[in-house]
């Protein structure tokens, strides 16, 4: 019987770069047996020394082909060179610190001698891989989603299986094969890609997974957390729609640039992009056309050259989306700023609108698109109010020069991360990084990742030495 293949196309032009083989559900449950059959033979694992080997290695040949490796995610997800590059850093950046959390971190010592039962006794904890991992993973940045995912899986000695977005496999192949190059058996780490969604469930239920990592829409999210087994731990990470209060004190010199680079930055599709802008009425309007200016500056295209500041998006249904929605919001009264233009076919303008109707799509939902709606406010109670109106909750900003409003929004605004004068989508690796509400299940960020997919285990000594 032929091998069903999927195609592996260029979002900006449709060019084939690759086939890659899906999976069955025989295949699945190979991969699944091999990895269970390790973690319950304990003389198999993988010593912690041996680990940060590999993991060491692993970094080196990041580094040695980031230009290759960042190219390749270029053309396969449509993430312009120069960010791709940078998400290529990141990656070598996560691994090692992978190395540097399991360094640092061990166990810890438990007090005993406190009163009667406990004297004669110390006790400590180590920890231990919790079990199989299963990761899950997007399309909208190919290879650091992997490495967030895979690599605090290698780095406690899991056993881990991964399920690369289907549209951008390569990368994750290629992290995968550097994995195996450095060192690590190919069967920690397995790969499979089923395209029939039982299949895919399959994996995710079964009670030989211990921990589920997910990276995607909250649709499917909440759908595969709901079929997990009993005992079977998890993290969700989906989107968000993310609100900023731009007050009237606000730097706008300093922000529009921010701003403009967190909602347009690799055309939207961030969990995190800046979507919703609260501005105080003085100076709304003002703020808007700024951040068109900035839009229309910014070079739309290829994703493969450096020049390239915003690139295709990941389908082209995704463009005739984005392009409905923003028709929608006009025709309902928003005033379109800039943008609201597909181009090449395959991408879309940086778009601003301003005062689109609170119950419109692009008021309501995440875009996932580069399109950046300004609101004006009048009072700042009222903005923050409309910010928390929805049924999701990421990161948030808040872009002003007095304290007091810093501090104000930073404890009224939901979201689990609130930042100052910067944009919502900031990030680095090594904090925490969760959605609440329908944003998402537990905490993200490698080392909150990496005491996730661990055990504490103690150890209880009696002595009359003691």
């Amino acid at each position: 019987m032929t091998e069903e293949k999927i195609e592996v196309t260029a979002p900006f032009d449709g060019t084939v770069i690759g086939h890659v083989k899906v999976s069955n559900a025989d295949d699945v449950e190979a991969a699944l047996s091999r990895a269970h059959a390790l973690y319950r033979d304990r003389d198999a694992w993988i010593p912690l020394h041996k680990r940060l080997d590999i993991l060491r290695r692993a970094a080196e040949i990041i580094k040695e082909r980031r230009e290759d490796l960042a190219l390749q995610s270029a053309r396969e997800g449509g993430k312009p060179l120069a960010d791709s590059l940078a998400e290529l850093d990141r990656a070598a950046d996560g691994v090692e610190n992978c190395i540097e959390v399991m360094r640092a971190e061990s166990g810890q010592v438990i007090p005993m001698g406190l009163n009667t039962p406990s004297l004669g006794k110390v006790a400590f904890t180590q920890r231990e891989p919790i079990g199989v991992v299963v990761a899950v993973s997007a399309f909208n940045h190919p290879f650091n989603l992997i490495v967030h995912q895979v690599t605090p899986a290698v780095a406690t000695g899991c056993p881990v299986i991964v399920k690369p977005a289907d549209i951008t496999p390569m990368s994750c192949l290629a992290f995968v094969d550097i994995l195996h190059e450095a060192g690590l058996p190919a069967e920690w780490c397995q790969v499979v890609l089923p395209t029939d969604l039982n299949i895919a469930s399959s994996l995710v239920a079964d009670p030989r997974n211990a921990f589920f990592s997910f990276i995607g829409s909250s649709k499917v999210g909440w759908m595969l957390r709901s079929k997990l087994a009993p005992g079977t731990r998890c993290a969700l990470e989906h989107g968000g729609a993310a609100p900023v209060i731009f007050a009237e004190d606000a730097d706008m010199e300093t922000a529009v640039p921010k701003l403009a680079k967190g909602g347009f930055y690799h055309a939207g599709q961030v969990c995190v992009s800046v979507q919703r802008i609260f501005a105080h009425e003085s100076v709304a309007k003002k703020l808007a056309e700024a951040i068109g200016v900035a839009g229309n500056e910014m070079v739309v295209g290829d994703p493969t050259t450096m020049e390239t500041e915003v690139g295709p998006l990941i389908r082209s249904a995704e463009i005739d989306r984005v392009h409905d929605w923003v028709s929608k919001a006009i025709d309902q009264g928003a005033e379109l700023i800039s943008g609201g233009e597909k181009l090449l076919g395959s991408c879309y303008k940086p778009t601003v609108l301003y005062n689109p109707p609170a119950d419109s799509e692009v008021s309501t939902q995440e875009i996932f698109g580069p399109v950046i709606c300004v609101y004006s406010y009048s009072d700042m109670d009222e903005a923050i109010s409309r910010a928390n109106s929805l049924d999701v909750s990421f990161q948030a900003a808040v872009f002003t020069k007095d304290i007091d409003t810093a501090m104000k929004a930073y404890k009224r605004l939901d979201g689990t991360a609130i930042m100052v004068n910067d944009h919502t989508a900031f990030r680095v690796d090594w904090m925490p990084f969760a959605g609440a509400r329908h944003s998402g299940h537990g905490v993200g960020g490698i080392p909150h990742t990496i005491h996730e997919m661990q055990i504490e285990k103690m150890m209880v000594l009696s002595s009359g030495e003691l």
